[in-house]
């Protein structure tokens, strides 16, 4: 009897754990081209669960969280501009009373940086996005990054 009660509860303790699993629905990759002695591109890729969505850049004000970079310069870089993004998709969404711009399956931001005259540069910053789906919204998240231009 002792056996089967510890199975018992080892079998609720391991099913109850892989329920409790982290969802994290989108994954970010990030890279860099120099154009010139002067200038880079820094990528910023997002891929998306089938069935999940992160929203642009510039979503209207009473709108969700919009998706938003960081960067932290410590020097060796200056950026150009705010960062850019493909045409997104559109859809009314009626708990905000707002058509809201996003993006699903994937989507690459570019920022553009002029380069200081240093050998290598390191691109430090964090994106902050919310990924939702059609039931329901993650709270924002942010993942932390780091670029090397030689």
């Amino acid at each position: 009897m002792k056996r089967l009660t510890l199975t018992f509860f080892i079998l609720t303790f391991i099913s109850s754990a892989s329920l409790c699993q982290i969802l994290t629905p989108v994954k970010w990759q990030f890279g860099s081209k120099k154009v010139n002695d002067k200038e880079a591109v820094v990528f910023l890729k997002a891929t998306m669960d089938k069935g999940w969505h992160i929203y642009s850049l510039n979503v209207p004000e009473g709108g969700p969280i919009k998706t938003s970079f960081d960067f932290e310069s410590d020097g060796g870089y200056t950026l150009i501009g705010k960062a850019v993004e493909p045409r997104p998709k559109t859809k009314y969404e009626k708990v905000f009373d707002l058509d809201v711009p996003y993006f699903d399956n994937e989507v690459v931001f570019q920022q553009k940086i002029k380069l200081d005259k240093q050998k290598e540069v390191k691109i430090r910053g964090v994106v902050s996005f919310s990924a939702c789906n059609a039931e329901s919204c993650l709270p924002e998240d942010e993942v932390e990054f780091v670029v090397v231009i030689k």
